[in-house]
């Protein structure tokens, strides 16, 4: 194997592997490992397209600025080409993009700029346009303009199609695909049209996008809905876009796009995104209504890495509703982190203040019930250790029965959820008991998440 000079040299090329464990009906499910490429996405192959194009063409030199708008994916296969070729980066992306993917973008070196991801194009917050505005008024940037750069499907005409019917060997019965900037779809049509023309060109889209409705329906949309999901789903067609050899589209709820992609994981092993539950979610629909036995291919568009703290994460998907867990009609149903599960982080009175510090920034809580052994003996919040080691640090070697409070006011579980009022009215969290028994505690935010499922 040989010795490669650039980590660019290692975009494309992904694998291709069967699906053993997912019931597929009576098809063969294969997943291309998008997720392979250096940047952890399918979008690796269009950040370097775009940029090498422009390069090609004398549109840019080193040093120069690009500027775009991205959900996420694009512009990490962007800030790794720029990085690696010297240029200067600047992001505009949605608010509900995952911190692991703005963490990663900044530490390639790219500047970030959020915006609202409630919006829609045409809107001046609106994530392309305002990407096009600060292009526009930064001396000497480059917008690159995904959404309308012919350079970007072909990267998928060029490298993606190809590799796909060669891994196949020329035997692919239906392909299944999202659409953010429609580059993907755009660059596969051209090429499965003049390779593979029999190949059915399937559509996974989350619902709140226009795009099944188009392909279904034939009706176009002005009116879209929010979505979680990252990276595809649109209100908009793209200029680049080719919906000519769409045959089939389904709308995956948020809720199915990420359970699915934790079944990819715990059956096939396979760390996918939120996008790639949305595909996979497809291609198990469409495989399931076959009657005779074919070949689909669909991709791991991106790792899940990117989404530990999001859909890998238990309490945030039972924060949002998405994962199901027994009710009592009392206030045990607001308690995120239940005591009796071993959930609740905890401190004990003889632990070092640091130590309940570090647990703190560690869990991102503000707050730790102080146990000794299963009695609840007080409480320590963030306030709690500042006021007690400032102007005075050496006191983080303090125990935390120093600081804690120990005047507890607790609820019983069987009170009315009005009674957490006045807790929060005071500045305090909720300390819920059953009887001697501690259940959990309860925040404002507990609270907050717990009415806006009941209205989802």
């Amino acid at each position: 194997m040989p010795i490669n000079q650039s980590v660019l040299e290692l975009i494309g090329n992904t694998p291709m592997i069967q699906a053993q464990r997912l019931d597929t009906g009576c098809c063969e499910l294969f997943f291309k490992l998008e997720c392979n490429n250096p940047g952890g996405s399918i979008k690796d192959r269009i950040g370097l397209s775009m940029i090498e194009a422009a390069e090609r063409e004398g549109r840019i030199k080193p040093g120069d600025t690009l500027v775009e708008g991205t959900a996420g994916n694009t512009g990490i296969g962007l800030a790794l080409v720029a990085q690696q070729k010297g240029y200067k980066l600047i992001l505009v992306v949605p608010d509900k993009m995952s911190r692991e993917k703005i963490f990663n973008l900044k530490a390639m070196g790219a500047e970030v700029v959020l915006t609202r991801s409630d919006v829609a194009k045409g809107h001046p917050d609106y994530y392309q346009d305002l990407a096009a505005r600060i292009a526009e008024e930064t001396p000497g940037a480059y917008f690159i303009n995904q959404f309308g750069n012919p350079d970007n499907p072909l990267a998928h005409k060029l490298t993606t199609g190809p590799e796909i019917l060669e891994q196949m060997e020329d035997r692919v019965d239906a392909l299944v695909f999202g659409c953010g900037s429609s580059g993907t779809m755009t660059g596969l049509s051209q090429y499965f049209a003049e390779h593979s023309p029999d190949t059915a060109f399937i559509l996974a889209d989350p619902v709140g996008s226009i795009l099944a409705q188009y392909i279904n329906e034939g009706v176009l949309s002005d009116k879209s809905a929010s979505w979680m999901v990252e990276g595809i789903g649109e209100d908009f067609l793209p200029p680049i876009s080719d919906f000519t050899r769409v045959t089939k589209a389904y709308a995956i709820a948020d809720k199915e796009s990420f359970l699915t992609a934790r079944e990819l994981l715990s059956k096939e092993g396979i760390l996918g995104g939120s996008s790639t539950g949305t595909l996979v979610a497809a291609a198990l629909k469409y495989c399931k209504e076959q009657v005779e036995p074919k070949r689909v291919v669909v991709f791991v568009c991106d790792t899940g890495n990117k989404y530990l703290s999001k859909m890998y994460n238990d309490y945030w998907m039972l924060d949002n509703g998405f994962l199901e867990r027994e009710t009592f009609g009392d206030m045990r149903d607001l308690i995120l982190r239940p005591y009796s599960q071993r959930d609740t982080v905890i401190v004990s009175p003889k632990d070092l203040l640091i130590t309940a510090y570090n647990r703190m920034k560690l869990y991102d809580v503000s707050q730790l019930p102080v146990m000794d052994g299963d009695a609840i003996v007080g409480i320590l919040d963030e306030s709690d250790v500042l006021m007690h080691v400032y102007g005075d640090e050496s006191r983080f070697r303090d125990p935390v029965s120093t600081a804690m409070v120990s005047r507890l006011e607790k609820l019983e579980v069987t009170a009315p959820m009005e009674s957490l009022l006045p807790v929060f009215d005071a500045g305090h969290v909720a300390i819920v008991m059953d009887g001697d028994k501690f259940l959990g505690l309860i925040t404002r935010i507990d609270l907050l998440n717990y009415l806006r499922r009941r209205v989802q």
